[in-house]
């Protein structure tokens, strides 16, 4: 960036004339002062030339030296000669002394001291000390009336001058402070200029082109949106399509644990309703059957919900038993029953259910086929009702309710029982790999023993509101290991955004920054999950900005899990995006997810914030995303995780044995 000078124009401006008349005026003065004192020289060396002359003449005429030395005084002393010495080959034949005069002249160095040789008497030379000229003079307003108007007037004009100057570049001063604003990132704040800017023709090409910009932004933003939705979500309810309901799935079928329901919900006689009432009659009721599952699905922070087909609605509802499950299917009917279907849907049998519980490793088109079978056994029965596909379901998985849950989380969530594992994050060029931080990961350890993944449990952590404890343990974990040990890492945290409504959260949170040193907390990064971060964007923008000056860095995480806008881009300090497991996964073989990656991309031009891909697995998957131009990646296909905190092993609570099962 070009180097910007930290003074005002106007400011440069008047040091300049300012130092130029200055300039001027000391050299008239030094000039003045060298003038007057050569004149003074030359005023007393002609009289002391004349005295010379008048002696040498008086010792060349014969006549007696006493009648010299009774007029010779009188002439020294009013020329203010304080002393003369009169000497010859054979010694000092006159000498002069003012003693009054000395007196008066205390320095010595001061005085005008000449010799001058006599021409008639050869050999004979005067040596005079006399009082230089202007010593005894003072300043007089008569005598320098002239000079000191002079002085004034130049003064005066000096300050008008600048004054007037000032005045003519406020405008361009204007314009200048209004350029470093917007070089430091402040564009819609200063989008529109003063009316004293100058030149008004650059003002006004500025505020243009700022115009044009951001209606350039809104529209690639806006473009970028369209491109999304059209490519993932349905345009008349607003869910998510079968492309990336199949997306979704598939990327939880492959993660270790996974386990949950599968659901599709069906219009019974949808073909036959389409045919007989008018389009606005069929859409409108489609669009609340939907909002009905919607909402029924909100309570599953990580449940996707589709429109699968015209007339099927497809439910996945991750990390959930399959109590949990048939309970979610009775509610499903019993809300779907208070709707009035149109005419001629049959009010007792014009919705149906099919699910299937899944687990890790089964594949989408097997549950897919299972749901869809165990939607054809609920439509054999003619009402309104759900059936579940039968099969053998893993019972070494242990489901828990919320009760159970709360317990677990009491018991565990402290800085003894939680556990923190870490996995590098990787900013990759064309040439070299650099660890940008460490992403932080929370586990915690069942009472049989088994750790349980973040991923598991955090749904868990929502529903019975334990985000501000989780979260306060985390950092408290990890600031604690900051202050102790000092390491030379970046470490990142994953937080969520509910407890920053809190004030007292929020105080909490900003004076354990402030404690830490200002090297420690640039070695902080904390992400957020964009969901939940654009629903609460009005509470989180003033803390994440109040992050972002204490020399944190901002991370945006889950990205593309929902479809939203991405003009939060340009209004926060974001450092980094990184993309949701659910589009790397495979990405190889699904061009939609390259389509989505790429608008992505495009809307962080020219806004300095990276992409960075989570969950890279394989070659081909990152070959594609670097191929796609993502910043960096992170995954097992990098380094897998490992253990931070603390710094024990793991190891089962309870040793089998029947009598000594309560035994540690």
């Amino acid at each position: 960036m070009r180097y910007t000078p930290t003074l005002k124009l106007s400011t440069r401006l008047v040091s300049f004339v300012t130092m130029i008349v200055v300039s001027a005026m000391f050299i008239l003065f030094v000039g003045g002062v060298f003038t007057f004192k050569k004149m003074g020289g030359q005023y007393v060396d002609q009289n002391l030339e004349r005295i010379t002359e008048i002696i040498d003449n008086e010792l060349a005429t014969p006549q007696d030296f006493d009648e010299i030395r009774r007029w010779l005084p009188k002439l020294l002393q009013s020329s203010n000669v304080v002393e003369l010495q009169l000497t010859s080959p054979a010694g000092v034949v006159y000498l002069f002394k003012d003693d009054a005069l000395k007196q008066q002249q205390q320095d010595k160095l001061l005085l005008y001291k000449k010799t001058y040789p006599l021409q008639r008497n050869v050999d004979y030379f005067a040596e005079f000390q006399a009082v230089p000229p202007y010593t005894n003079n003072s300043y007089s307003f008569e005598a320098f009336f002239s000079l000191t108007l002079a002085v004034l007037l130049v003064v005066f004009c000096l300050m008008k001058g600048l004054h007037w100057l000032r005045l003519q570049l406020y405008g361009s001063e204007l314009l200048e402070e209004r350029g470093r604003m917007i070089l430091a990132g402040q564009v819609e704040k200063y989008a529109k200029g003063d009316e004293r800017e100058w030149p008004y023709t650059a003002s006004e090409a500025l505020n243009r082109l700022i115009i044009e910009l951001n209606d350039a932004r809104q529209e690639r933003s806006r473009f970028d949106t369209f491109i999304r939705t059209h490519t993932f979500l349905d345009q008349l309810t607003g869910a998510a399509n079968r492309v990336l309901f199949d997306s979704r799935l598939e990327s939880v079928l492959q993660e270790t644990g996974a386990s949950g329901g599968v659901l599709l919900v069906d219009i019974n006689g949808w073909d036959t309703l389409t045919e007989e009432v008018s389009k606005n009659v069929y859409e409108s009721f489609l669009v609340s059957v939907g909002q009905v599952l919607n909402n029924l699905t909100q309570k599953y922070p990580n449940a996707v919900f589709a429109r699968y087909y015209d007339s099927q609605f497809a439910l996945m509802i991750p990390h959930q038993s399959e109590k949990e499950i048939s309970q979610f299917c009775h509610q499903c009917i019993n809300q779907l029953e208070k709707l009035e279907p149109p005419k001629p849907l049959d009010i007792d049998n014009w919705c149906h259910l099919g699910v299937s519980i899944f687990s890790q490793g089964e594949g989408l088109i097997r549950i897919i086929d299972e749901t869809e079978s165990a939607l054809k056994t609920a439509k054999l029965e003619r009402v309104n009702n759900w059936a579940k596909y039968k099969k053998k379901v893993d019972n070494r998985i242990e489901y828990r309710g919320g009760v159970r849950w709360r317990n677990l989380f009491d018991l565990r969530l402290n800085d003894k029982n939680l556990f923190i594992y870490e996995q590098p994050c990787y900013l990759i060029d064309s040439i070299t790999e650099k660890i940008v931080h460490f992403e932080l990961f929370s586990r915690i350890q069942e009472e049989s023993g088994i750790v349980v993944k973040a991923s598991r449990f955090l749904t868990a952590i929502q529903q019975v509101g334990y985000e501000r404890k989780m979260d306060q343990t985390t950092l408290k974990m990890v600031f604690d290991h900051l202050k102790r040990n000092q390491p030379q890492r970046n470490y990142s945290i994953n937080l969520f955004t509910v407890p920053f409504k809190k004030k007292e959260y929020l105080r909490w949170f900003r004076n354990e920054l402030l404690q830490l040193p200002k090297a420690l907390r640039q070695q902080l990064s904390f992400e957020f999950v964009e969901g939940s971060l654009i629903n609460d964007l009005d509470v989180m923008r003033p803390i994440i900005k109040m992050l972002s000056g204490l020399g944190c860095t901002i991370i945006v995480n889950q990205v593309g899990r929902t479809i939203v806008s991405t003009h939060y881009i340009k209004d926060l300090p974001i450092t980094f995006l990184k993309l949701h497991r659910s589009l790397v996964k495979q990405i190889d073989r699904r061009n939609e997810n390259q389509l989505f990656i790429r608008s992505l991309l495009g809307s962080c031009v020219d806004s300095g914030t990276a992409v960075i891909a989570v969950g890279v697995e394989t070659k081909n998957e990152w070959d594609i995303l670097a191929h796609l131009g993502l910043s960096g990646g992170q995954g097992r296909y990098f380094e897998e995780e490992k253990q931070l905190l603390p710094n024990i092993e793991i190891t089962a609570s309870i040793k089998p044995g029947r009598r000594n099962r309560w035994r540690k």
